[in-house]
């Protein structure tokens, strides 16, 4: 299935009304989840939070429309890293120039058995433009290595996703989608590289987030090798809607351990 998933609206429970001469009993304590992780301090305590964050509930206060990446502190200018295969960058997609090669990487069937858009290229088209043009959410982007594209990746907020009422989010949680595009560069090895470049990406551009999340599919044992080799912790196992997958994740507080 395609991630859980970009295009999905966040949805809020309707406030609840109190009649005028109606006693209001106390609302009952938050409830608190703890996961399967490791210890390491403040960073890796998982508990539930149930409301949006501020930033988020502010975008929509004046009725305006703030820049697309405004969620993700300007992912898309985040610039280059050096990695052990060369210099890589994240590119944020451009429909007229990148969708061929997107769509012709989801028709790959090692690729389309996880993420389900093969077939005609309107299917990848919807994907990315319900990101693109979306509430910035969720910034669909190609990985450049020494200036070539060889990787299609999905920087978005877990904590305002659909995938928050799966598992224990915290406020600006950070998940990552990523798909290598050629066979040739899936055999290098280049998964756990790139995967570590960016979570130190969002940890070192995102203040806020403690934590980079990924929920790889649990049939896809290299995905999940990649993740572990690249300093991510295996967390839990998650019932998402089309599959069962590992929650994965990167703790700003054990970033140098790991």
């Amino acid at each position: 299935m395609p991630p859980i998933d970009a295009g999905t609206a966040v949805e809020q429970a309707p406030a609840a009304t109190t009649a005028p001469d109606a006693v209001r009993l106390p609302d009952p304590p938050a409830p608190t989840v703890t996961d399967t992780g490791g210890g390491g301090g403040p960073d890796t305590e998982d508990t539930l939070d149930l409301h949006l964050p501020d930033d988020f509930v502010a975008r929509f206060a004046d009725g305006g429309d703030p820049p697309p990446d405004d969620l993700l502190d300007g992912a898309g200018d985040w610039g280059t890293v050096s990695t052990r295969a060369g210099a890589f960058q994240l590119a944020p997609v451009r429909l007229e120039r990148d969708l061929p090669v997107v769509a012709r990487w989801m028709n790959d069937p090692a690729v389309a058995e996880f993420w389900q858009l093969a077939g005609e290229q309107r299917l990848t088209e919807v994907h990315l433009r319900g990101q693109l043009h979306g509430d910035g959410r969720s910034l669909p982007c190609l990985g450049l290595l020494d200036g070539t594209p060889m990787s299609y990746w999905e920087i978005y907020r877990a904590d305002l996703d659909p995938l928050a009422r799966h598992y224990p989010a915290r406020p600006h949680d950070t998940g990552v989608h990523l798909l290598i595009g050629s066979g040739a560069d899936r055999r290098r090895g280049l998964g756990s590289a790139l995967l570590r470049a960016v979570a130190d990406l969002i940890l070192d551009r995102r203040p806020a987030c403690a934590r980079v999340v990924a929920e790889p599919d649990l049939r896809n044992a290299p995905s999940v090798t990649a993740f572990l080799a690249a300093g991510f912790r295996y967390a839990a196992e998650l019932d998402l809607p089309g599959k069962r997958a590992a929650l994965m994740i990167r703790d700003r507080s054990l970033r140098h351990l790991m």
